[in-house]
């Protein structure tokens, strides 16, 4: 694969491209691209970002900390490695309390708003009814976020300035990597609680829709890769992959898209979110999965 010039060492680019926001507006994604792109991988981690706005705090009933419990936290920094390696690493830096980036964004709570949102399939979705739509209703510990009902303006801002965004430079990201490269592959990188984690509980779990989102080549490897490193992997249970997975996977198409989701008791304290020992460890442990992939995908034998 001829690799794609992109600069003069890993940045993080704060892009003006379509859907940015106006001039002057931090952005709500941070964009590490490597030396030279030499591997179709693009990490996304649309779940770490931790900028509160202003309006989020103001209208609502919990704790900073119970918002902060719906983050993937420090997910960015585990797998901001890659770059190294070659790949573009793609990071939210907006709450996910605020605006879910892992749902589609007609995924609207009606019990939410002042007004019923526009008619859609996603309105009476499992994530919706849970209160975790694209625009949350309950934080990571359960609790009713909101003081007030909201607009459905407000929601519709939220997903102009915060949504689209992400999602252009994503999408912009994977057309580049399959015209340089011939496919591109995603890899989706969240973290999971582990209130659920029992002597056989998964620290890892694989979602490729079961097949439908990535080649399974991908899968295995990631697999292989994180069992040498001592972990405990699952595929697809309890999580298969969400609206990215669904919305970018297109093995037929060669675009590839895994999720990766981590245990959060490996590497934080749940209860302050204050980063423990085994951080490091698993920083480290993902950026060789990151070089396993980007040199399998090098010599072309990835998909």
């Amino acid at each position: 694969m001829d690799p794609t010039d992109h600069g003069q060492g890993a940045t993080q680019a704060v892009a003006e491209s379509a859907g940015q926001p106006e001039r002057g507006a931090e952005p709500p994604f941070v964009l590490i691209e490597p030396l030279r792109r030499t591997t179709p991988l693009i990490f996304a981690s649309p779940h770490s970002g931790r900028r509160y706005p202003a309006e989020l705090l103001a209208d609502s009933r919990v704790s900073l900390i119970s918002l902060r419990r719906s983050e993937d936290a420090y997910v960015d920094e585990l797998f901001a490695g890659a770059a190294a390696h070659g790949a573009c690493v793609l990071t939210a830096s907006v709450a996910r309390a605020y605006v879910d980036l892992n749902r589609d964004p007609s995924e609207l709570d009606p019990e939410m708003f002042d007004e019923r949102p526009p008619h859609s399939p996603h309105l009476s979705s499992a994530r919706v009814q849970a209160g975790l739509g694209a625009i949350p209703r309950i934080s990571g510990d359960g609790q009713n976020i909101y003081r007030r009902k909201l607009s459905l303006d407000e929601a519709e801002r939220r997903i102009a300035t915060v949504h689209r965004p992400y999602h252009a430079v994503l999408q912009s990201l994977l057309a580049e990597n399959k015209t340089a490269f011939g496919c591109a592959v995603l890899i989706d990188c969240h973290s999971m609680p582990n209130n659920s984690r029992g002597a056989h509980a998964p620290d890892v779990v694989l979602g490729d829709r079961f097949g439908a989102s990535c080649h399974p080549s991908v899968t295995a490897l990631a697999e292989a890769t994180l069992r040498r490193s001592g972990y405990r992997v699952a595929r697809n249970t309890p999580f298969a992959g969400g609206h990215t997975t669904q919305t970018y996977g297109r093995p037929i198409s060669g675009v590839h898209a895994l999720q990766i989701e981590i245990n959060r008791g490996l590497y934080v304290d749940e209860r302050t979110l204050e980063r423990t020992n085994g951080y490091m460890r698993v920083r480290a442990d993902m950026a060789r999965l990151a070089e396993a992939l980007s040199a399998a995908a090098l010599h072309e034998s990835l998909v």
